[in-house]
């Protein structure tokens, strides 16, 4: 199939790499041409992902209506405050698109599926999520994730396009349950962070991912996700990955706050796009909008949004009313 991906961070580049191998014609857009001649010049792209070698075969495209025109299928994989901004190209795109994106839009609640169906509602829509830590599958070390799709045959197809040695690829009907699992376990992994970065332990952070779990189902319940999904790859397996793994971009991100420094000073300092602090905002408010008590999420919105301190949330946390499991 002629593929394109649209957004060359750490994600797409590495989707790029792995659907060229699986001998797919491969198309990779990023919207700062510097960042294309860099990778052309060098066979890497080394803000992203240092040390992965791009086969030259790969085409680089700053255009997008040129990297779009004649693709069986698009895969967007930019940040989700720009994905409405880039997938308003997608209009007249009759083939599958799929979301790698793991996000929610703040100002309707939508996920990025649901997004895409408005910007692209000649295309077939799906989306991929699962525990899926970009350097590691660049590297070819094995993982599995799930592709979701209201369409039993868009779900297989994209299915089809991803599965092989390096990822193994199971399929849902539940893309709201997926897509959600993906989102809020972004924020929970800054919940995670905190913890680390204010010196407890395992048990507390064992304890800390439960709860975190009971919270993203009972939200993605509300807002009509199926309760199993939270279970499965996109929900608990990815919760996990991103609370235990050292290179977990929203996980750094709760360390470092966790050990005091300003939120502003580490959103500057990193390279990639903390997508938990955008997310949390955006499930505060959607929380609200079906009226679900989400306790950790209120809390992680009042370190980030309204200045208060790490320990005290903590304490606000553990001081709740004691109830029945």
């Amino acid at each position: 199939m002629r593929i394109t991906v649209l957004g060359a961070g750490a994600w797409g580049t590495t989707l790029a790499r792995h659907l060229f191998n699986s001998e797919h014609t491969v198309t990779l857009w990023a919207h700062e041409p510097a960042r294309l001649v860099e990778i052309r010049q060098s066979g890497e792209n080394r803000r992203y992902l240092p040390g992965v070698r791009l086969p030259s075969e790969i085409i680089l495209e700053g255009d997008l209506f040129k990297a779009i025109d004649g693709a069986d299928c698009v895969l967007v994989a930019v940040p989700s405050k720009t994905f409405r901004q880039i997938t308003a190209n997608l209009k007249n795109f009759n083939g599958i698109a799929i979301s790698v994106t793991k996000g929610i839009e703040y100002e309707s609640c939508l996920t990025m599926s649901a997004i895409l169906q408005e910007q692209a509602p000649m295309a077939k829509i799906a989306t991929l999520s699962g525990p899926s830590i970009a350097p590691e599958v660049a590297r070819g070390i094995p993982t599995a994730v799930v592709a979701a799709s209201g369409c039993k045959e868009t779900a297989i197809a994209a299915q089809g396009l991803f599965h092989g040695n390096i990822l193994r690829v199971y399929t849902s009907d539940d893309i709201v349950g997926v897509e959600l699992g993906g989102a809020l376990k972004n924020v929970m992994a800054i919940a995670a962070g905190v913890s680390d970065g204010l010196g407890f332990g395992d048990n507390s952070k064992s304890a800390l991912l439960t709860r975190c779990l009971v919270e993203m189902k009972r939200l993605g319940v509300a807002c009509g996700a199926q309760p199993e999904t939270f279970h499965g790859l996109s929900g608990l397996g990815d919760l996990a990955v991103t609370f235990f793994s050292k290179v977990s971009r929203n996980r750094t991100f709760g360390e470092r706050l966790g050990k005091g420094e300003p939120v502003d000073k580490i959103l500057n300092s990193m390279v990639n796009v903390v997508e938990g602090y955008f997310t949390t905002r955006a499930a505060y408010r959607l929380a609200r909008k079906h009226n679900v008590y989400i306790p950790i999420i209120d809390e992680v919105y009042s370190v980030l949004y309204e200045g208060k301190s790490p320990e005290q949330a903590l304490l606000d946390l553990l001081s709740r009313d004691a109830k029945p499991e």
